[in-house]
């Protein structure tokens, strides 16, 4: 009887855990960096030689998305924003991530010359599709992206007013995520 109690419990242990695994949302993927401060930086944004930090934010709710012009899905993902940004719901915050490619010509350049072309691109790219961010960044290297574990692009972030993560998307944002989850959050923070 034991010998076939222990298959058939086995088999139960192993259906309860599929079950609960489909229910799952493959784009919410944990990131350790949640309800942690946003690590720190400072890069040049895609206009003139400012620098950006997230310190510049303290004290405001704000949307950080990663982008690049070579992401197909952040076209899907892009208008969504440019419509957000239009209500003036909350400052987003682009980070055009490792706009060079290996295979570009430019790969080989200096960094000054990499930055040019780089911002070149996004010029063009946000002019044609519309320019949701308050201010752009240029992650060239992906060192910031590696710090905010970026796994592609597009990722999206909502960073409190102390300077904290509070909530991580891997994938294009929709308005329905916008309803359902990120606007809620947004003014719950705005409220605190």
């Amino acid at each position: 009887m034991k010998k076939f109690l222990i298959p058939l419990v086995l088999f139960f242990g192993l259906v309860v855990f599929l079950a609960v695994g489909l229910k799952l949302d493959p784009r919410e993927i944990p990131s350790p960096l949640v309800n942690k401060s946003a690590p720190e930086f400072s890069l040049p944004t895609l206009a003139g030689d400012a620098k950006f930090s997230p310190k510049d934010m303290l004290g405001q709710v704000w949307m950080f998305n990663v982008w690049a012009t070579w992401c197909v899905a952040c076209r899907e993902e892009h208008p969504v924003l440019v419509a957000f940004a239009q209500k003036n719901s909350v400052p987003i915050v682009g980070l055009s991530y490792k706009e060079i490619q290996p295979q570009d010509a430019a790969a080989k350049a200096s960094d000054e010359v990499k930055l040019q072309v780089a911002r070149e691109r996004s010029v063009v790219w946000l002019k044609r599709h519309g320019n949701p961010y308050v201010t752009s960044v240029m992650d060239l290297d992906g060192r910031v992206g590696i710090n905010y574990g970026v796994y592609g692009v597009p990722e999206t972030y909502i960073i409190d007013k102390q300077g904290v993560i509070r909530y991580k998307r891997v994938g294009v944002v929709t308005p329905q995520l916008l309803a359902d989850k990120i606007l809620p959050l947004i003014e719950a923070l705005n409220k605190s």
